[in-house]
């Protein structure tokens, strides 16, 4: 495995090196489906010249990444291809290797309701065996290294390969049982861009079924192990956010880089559902909405938690996609980290519904993003209607694709419990509805 791991981070290097030498590398690096105000490469040279200059880089409307960023690349800028190459790598590398681990213990647990008999005689075809388990992590790192997102994303230099490293860092450590590391990597991710303060829940629920402590709120060790968890968290944001004070001596970053990203005053379209929405809204109306639509975010994490707590890798593959959905800057790096998660499923492909239409759908929508661009910008003969129209439907496939994974898990571990045939009490087949 260890070999093939290292043949395909060969082939993946060698595929961004060639478009990072050709003449492709510049007008990726200017599409909005790649790229957002907050990611996008040329704002950080921007925001690097300010600085040069004595100047904050947050004094205009230009840079909006967090100041960790700029001053790592101020020191990395003439080898910015090779750190963003080394964060994709890494990413692959830390999945791979959570994949792994959680793998092992799916498979012992697995081991374990067997000897128990816990599962009904008539659902052991739903059992997972080692020979279908051992390439799931290298699939993992395949289809986020080899993904076309991954590629334009990294030859973009888009800033959103770097979140997608911490991410990946922050799930190695917590499916490794880290809990210090887990907390300090969710901080870093969650001072990048907000919304990963959801996966602090999934995260929680991991780490307490990791060292047997009942999820069950009656319980004071429950409790203990959250205030801890959050402790570990804050107390790391906390250091992280002044590290930043010390670093500009001012408090700009913080209207610049969370007021940007929570009120949404650059409407430059892209590929989620901010833009064309609040381009059209009248201005009386657009603090509600704004409240309405940044809610999405955070508002399905409880009901979710409820209904996955036993299941907190699925909980977390789950927040990521509700993440990369409903973001304010969305880019198609963030929806190649959750995308990069789908082998682990793979065992749930007998109860998925649509998978094939909602396939097609994003295929299609990817290759008509450029098309319907360039009728809109250049040929003049389409509006930003049409743009949106893919946009949404791009979206709406996403909603779909993760809705039919979610109702897929949820009909196997019910068959893992009631059996797999189902019976009335007449002895004719039931009709499995899940509510």
């Amino acid at each position: 495995m260890a070999a093939s791991l290292t043949l395909l981070v060969i082939v993946a290097v060698t595929i961004r090196a060639a478009l990072y030498r050709s003449s492709l590398a510049e007008p990726i690096a200017e599409r909005v489906e790649v790229v957002s105000p907050i990611t996008a490469w040329k704002r950080v040279v921007e925001g690097l010249a300010l600085l040069d200059l004595g100047v904050s880089p947050y004094s205009g409307d230009v840079f909006h990444e967090t100041p960790l960023i700029i001053y790592l690349f101020h020191f990395l800028v003439d080898y910015a291809e090779i750190t963003f190459m080394l964060a994709d790598v890494m990413t692959a590398v830390a999945l791979y290797m959570a994949v792994k681990d959680f793998n092992k213990q799916v498979f012992r647990k697995q081991k374990f309701a067997l000897e128990a008999n816990r599962y009904p005689p008539d659902c052991l075809e739903l059992i997972r065996s080692p020979t279908e388990m051992h390439y799931i992590p290298l699939k993992v790192a395949m289809f986020y290294l080899l993904n076309p997102f991954t590629i334009l994303s990294c030859v973009a230099k888009s800033t959103c390969g770097l979140n997608n490293a911490v991410h990946a860092l922050f799930i190695l450590t917590t499916i490794k049982g880290n809990v210090l590391l887990s907390a300090i990597f969710l901080c870093l991710a969650t001072y990048q861009s907000i919304y990963p303060l959801t996966l602090c829940a999934p995260a929680m629920l991991y780490l307490m079924q990791h060292q047997y402590i009942p999820v069950n709120p009656r319980r004071a060790s429950f409790w203990w192990f959250v205030v801890q968890y959050l402790f570990m968290y804050l107390g790391s944001l906390f250091v992280i956010v002044c590290l930043s004070f010390f670093l500009l001596g001012s408090w700009d970053y913080l209207p610049s880089v969370y007021g940007f990203i929570l009120s949404v005053p650059d409407l430059t379209p892209n590929i989620g559902l901010f833009w064309y929405f609040f381009a059209e809204m009248f201005e009386h109306f657009r603090l509600f909405f704004l409240c309405v639509f940044q809610i999405n975010v955070f508002f399905y994490t409880i009901p979710l938690c409820i209904k996955l707590k036993d299941h907190p890798v699925f909980l977390m593959f789950m927040q990521l996609a509700v993440i990369s959905i409903f973001k304010s800057y969305p880019t198609v790096g963030d929806t190649a980290l959750y995308l990069a998660f789908l082998p682990v499923w793979s065992h749930l492909h007998r109860f998925l519904r649509n998978i094939f239409l909602v396939s097609c759908v994003l295929l299609a929508c990817s290759a008509l993003f450029p098309v319907l661009w360039h009728l809109w910008i250049y040929a003049g003969s389409a509006n930003s209607n049409f743009y949106y129209a893919i946009t949404l439907l791009f979206n709406v496939a996403q909603i779909l694709l993760v809705s039919d994974y979610f109702y897929a898990y949820l009909r196997r571990e019910h068959h893992l419990t009631y059996g797999l045939y189902l019976k009335k009490k007449d002895g004719s087949e039931a009709t499995l509805v899940l509510k």
